[in-house]
Order: C-alpha cells, then sequence, then structure tokens
C-alpha cells in the first residue's frame, strides 16, 4: 500500500515464529528454540532475496550471540532450503539483481573510500532521523489509531512529491543503473522541468534526505515493516547522486553500476551494523564476487562511522541496557543472567532504633549476623552498624554509649529491589563496601545484599556457561575423529 519500507524484516520475524512456534509445540530448550527462531529468519532472508551466505551472516551479526561449529550446520540447512525454494518458485524472479556492473578495477579504489565515509555519514543521519521521528511520535501521546492516520498522511504527502518513495524501491535503483533517468521522475512534478544532469541530482539528494522520514513514519506509525529495503535504496540512490556528480565536474569513465551495489552494501552496513551481511547480500544478489575488496572498504568504514557514534545499535540499545539481548560483552551477558532478588538475605538482624542499649547488647549475643539494620516501627531503615563497630563497647575499651544513634552509621549507599547486578557490583566499587542495605518503597528495609553473593553466583553461572562450552567442544572432537 505504499510503505515506504521493505518486506524482508517481517519475512525474518515470520520465519522466526514459525521456529518458535515448533520449538514449544515440541518442548525443546532455550538453545535449540533460539537456532530454530534465528534458523527461520535465515530462511526468509535468503529465500527473499536469494543469498543463503547473506541470511546466514544476518543471524551470527544479528540474531545470536557465541555460535559455535555445531550449531552452524542447522542454521546452513535453513538458508539452502530458503535459497532453493525461492528459485524454484521464483524462477530466479528475486528482489532485485544487477547485470550491467563492470569488472572491479583497482584504481577506482579512491572512490570507494570517499563513498564509505559519505556514506557512514548518511546512515548515522539515516538513525538520527529515525530517532528524531520516534520521539516526536511518542510526545504526542497519539492513540495506535490517530498515529496510523497521521503517519499515513506525512507517507502519502511525500510519496505524491517524490513518487521513488513509493514502496521499497527497487525499481528506482535499478532504472538508475540502467541509465534510465526518465523512469525516476516520470511521476513526479519535475518532469514539467527541463530535465538535465543537475535536476536529476537535486531530485535524487531530496530522495535521499526524505526517504528516512518516509521509512520512519511507515515503522514507527503501525506499519510492519523494517530497515532492510530502506537502508539498501537510500545507498543506491547515494552511489548514483555521486556517479553523477563525478560524471559533471571531470570523471566519466567511472563504473556507475559498481559505485550503487557498493554504497548499498555501506548504508546497509550502517544503519543496521551487519557490515557481513551487507558484504554478503550485495555479492550474492549481483553476482559480484570480484567486487568483495569494494563492498568490504565501504561496508567497514561505514560500519566503524557508525560504531564511533553509538557502540550499540540505536534500535537494540534500549534493550541492551535492560538486559534483554545480549551485546558482545560477555561479562555483562552473564550478569544480566543474574536476578538480584536471589541474592538479598531476607533473614537480615534488625533492631528497632527504640532499644535500650543493653537489650541490643543480649541481641548481639544471640545472633548469627555480622551487620544490623536500625529501623523504626514502620520498618524505615535508620542507619546499620556491623560487629567492629560494638566490639570496643563488650570488652570495655570504651564507654557504653546511651543510645543506639550513636553507635550506628548512615548506609554509604542503598540499593533498591529493581536495580539490576551490574549496577549493583558498581555500587559497591564506588563505595568500597561488602555489604548494603535493600530498601523498598519509602525507604522500607527488606534485607541486606552482599557483593560476595552476587560474584558467588557469577562464578557459578559461569561454570555452568564453561561446561557446555566443553562438552559441545568434546563432541564435536568426537564427531570429528
Amino acid at each position: 500500500m505504499g510503505g515506504s519500507a521493505g518486506l524482508e524484516s517481517p519475512t525474518a520475524v515470520t520465519g522466526s515464529a514459525i521456529g518458535s512456534n515448533y520449538a514449544q509445540t515440541y518442548r525443546l530448550g532455550y538453545k535449540e528454540r533460539t537456532l530454530l527462531l534465528a534458523a527461520g529468519a535465515i530462511a526468509g532472508i535468503a529465500s527473499a532475496f536469494n543469498a543463503p551466505i547473506a541470511g546466514i551472516m544476518f543471524a551470527f551479526e544479528i540474531l545470536l550471540t557465541g555460535v559455535v561449529f555445531t550449531d552452524f550446520i542447522p542454521l546452513v540447512v535453513a538458508a539452502v532450503c530458503g535459497s532453493l525454494f525461492s528459485r524454484i518458485l521464483l524462477q530466479e524472479d528475486v528482489l532485485f539483481r544487477f547485470y550491467t556492473r563492470e569488472s572491479f578495477n583497482y584504481r577506482n579504489v579512491p572512490y570507494y573510500l570517499i563513498l564509505g565515509i559519505v556514506t557512514g555519514i548518511y546512515a548515522r543521519y539515516f538513525v538520527i532521523i529515525s530517532q528524531k521521528v520516534e520521539h516526536y511520535l511518542k510526545k504526542l501521546s497519539l492513540s495506535r489509531l490517530r498515529k496510523a492516520m497521521l503517519g499515513g498522511a506525512i507517507l502519502s504527502l511525500l510519496c505524491v512529491l517524490f513518487p521513488p518513495l513509493f514502496g521499497e524501491g527497487y525499481d528506482t535503483v535499478k532504472a538508475s543503473t540502467n541509465g534510465n533517468t526518465q523512469a525516476i521522475i516520470e511521476n513526479s512534478f519535475f518532469r514539467y522541468f527541463e530535465i538535465k544532469d543537475w535536476t536529476i541530482i537535486l531530485f535524487l539528494l531530496l530522495v535521499c534526505l526524505l526517504k528516512a522520514f518516509a521509512t520512519s513514519f511507515t515503522i514507527l506509525s503501525g506499519g510492519n515493516r523494517g530497515n532492510f529495503a530502506p537502508s539498501l535504496f537510500a545507498g543506491g540512490t547515494v552511489g548514483y547522486i555521486f556517479a553523477l556528480v563525478c560524471q559533471q565536474i571531470v570523471f566519466t569513465d567511472i563504473p556507475v553500476t559498481n559505485l550503487v551495489l557498493v554504497v548499498m552494501a555501506g548504508a546497509m552496513s550502517g544503519v543496521l551494523y551487519a557490515p557481513l551481511t551487507a558484504i554478503f547480500l550485495i555479492a550474492e544478489s549481483s553476482l559480484g564476487y570480484d567486487l568483495f575488496i569494494p563492498l568490504m572498504i565501504a561496508s567497514v568504514i561505514s560500519y566503524l562511522i557508525a560504531k564511533w557514534f553509538s557502540p550499540i545499535s540505536p534500535e537494540l540499545k534500549s534493550m541492551a541496557d535492560q538486559g534483554k539481548i545480549f551485546t558482545d560483552k560477555h561479562d555483562r551477558n552473564i550478569l544480566f543472567a543474574l536476578h538480584s532478588e536471589d541474592f538479598i538475605d531476607y533473614n537480615s538482624q534488625v533492631i528497632n532504633e527504640n532499644i535500650s542499649i543493653t537489650e541490643m547488647f543480649e541481641l548481639f549475643k544471640k545472633s548469627n549476623k555480622n551487620i544490623f539494620a536500625v529501623i523504626d516501627d514502620k520498618r524505615t531503615l535508620r542507619g546499620m552498624f556491623s560487629i567492629d563497630d560494638i566490639r570496643r563497647y563488650l570488652f570495655g575499651d570504651h564507654d557504653v554509649p546511651k543510645n543506639i544513634g550513636q553507635i550506628m552509621k548512615a548506609p554509604a549507599a542503598v540499593i533498591h529491589k529493581e536495580d539490576k547486578p551490574l549496577e549493583i557490583l558498581q555500587v559497591f566499587d564506588d563505595t568500597g563496601f561488602w555489604n548494603l542495605p535493600v530498601v523498598g518503597e519509602h525507604n522500607r528495609f527488606i534485607g541486606f545484599i552482599s557483593k560476595s553473593s552476587i560474584l558467588m553466583g557469577y562464578r557459578q553461572l559461569l561454570k555452568r556457561v564453561l561446561r557446555i562450552v566443553f562438552k559441545r567442544k568434546k563432541i564435536t572432537k568426537l564427531v570429528k575423529q
């Protein structure tokens, strides 16, 4: 219906859902369910582009972490099946394919270096616009229906003014590489002007700038699509603009189609943070395996520029911060798998602030705890003290204080029940303490949590993870023998 985004993401999501449902139906474990989910996504990508290797790279870069050799086999099977069915059913009529490209010439490497930088900057612009649109729509606090109406109205206006924004845009990229510039603007108001090269450049430049808005409103206002196709379309358009500018200046003998293909990979790499997927997708779709060097140059430069601005993909950063997804920082991943509630000592020793010193000493003699929380009648935390704080009074080295207030101390920090283990460890490091109180609403005391208990839980989980890895490596070794 004109959504300015691609169908590849829904295809991958649908494949993932099929894999996940299969795993749940047959009560498979977490690891098998994750692999089947990734296999479904791989089959969807491989069938859409007839690019099985790109589908596998997509799973490795975006869906899976810590993949071992034995996990590789089911993913390959899924990719082959997806690509094979695509060939049988579509008869090679895949989303896009380019045959009019030129062979790689090392003399054109400077073009690819420049394009890598340009693409990286454009990919960052694309991401920023998406974040701005998301913030704008959240700020409006509209219902889902009103949000869809607003997004549809804006998208309709953009598509009327710039028809290439309608749908995925692959036809526009094909027309560019085939030199059919008339087809690019024939349905726009620009056809009423005298068509010159600079007219085409201006038109495509506006399309590139507005593509980020069109895609963002399509997805964020309720459209079920993804950034796969928009990044490819935008990259191809940027590459074609660059080629036209070079031709207008002085450089007439440049590989236009090669530039378009390389920038498509670079844009996808910078927007999705998936350089390997971008490289293999373009190489397989265009039969351009001899273009691996320029594809790698542009994709890596674009990826590095994107990583320089944001180490984690902005689309995934909020989920990574919440521990909902894993990153390449394996220590953080293991800590995210721990739960703070498992380390709270709910049987911590508490002392009412109103009791006498004599009563406190009696409680201390009967307790096996080393740290005590001082609370009021409503269980509100007032302070804390340790065995070291009262030992000197027990042995008569100092005068016994008149009340508990002279012994207790304010905690260096308090932990809240909803805090994550990683955040709690950071508090322990900042304060230098090994035991801190945990409080709930209105500063009500819950219990104590110790740094050593979290570290012990981390070690136990790490041992289980390593045991699984060593077991799989052993199985792999036996299979090879």
